[in-house]
């Protein structure tokens, strides 16, 4: 008789599946906007929330540490003074938002007609 198969299987409709879990966190809202801001490169804490127009530093600051431990943002504290922190997408963050980008074309296409 074979044994059951021990090897991972993502699956996002899964509960319990990893990917499920990253999948909430990139589809917030201000996650979202924040992927697709830094899409347009590295970029400094208080340029990108002049960019992702509305959203408070707060709230900007826990989606950035959350995609952080996703692995789709690296945070890079310049050690200057004042201190500077920057933000970037990793090959996946790359990834990821460019399937967004191509979601937010579609749709200011649709508003646009």
């Amino acid at each position: 008789m074979a044994e059951p198969s021990t090897a991972f299987v993502a699956d996002v409709f899964a509960r319990d599946c990893a990917s499920r879990a990253v999948f909430d966190d990139v589809t917030s809202k201000w996650a979202s906007l924040a992927l697709l801001a830094l899409l347009e490169g590295r970029t400094r804490f208080n340029a990108l929330r002049r960019r992702v127009d509305g959203v408070s530093e707060k709230m900007l600051s826990q989606n950035l540490r959350t995609l952080e431990s996703d692995g789709l943002v690296v945070r890079d504290v310049i050690d200057v003074i004042p201190a500077r922190v920057e933000y970037e997408l990793t090959p996946l963050g790359r990834e990821v938002a460019g399937h967004l980008r191509a979601l937010a074309d579609v749709l200011e296409t649709a508003v646009a007609r």
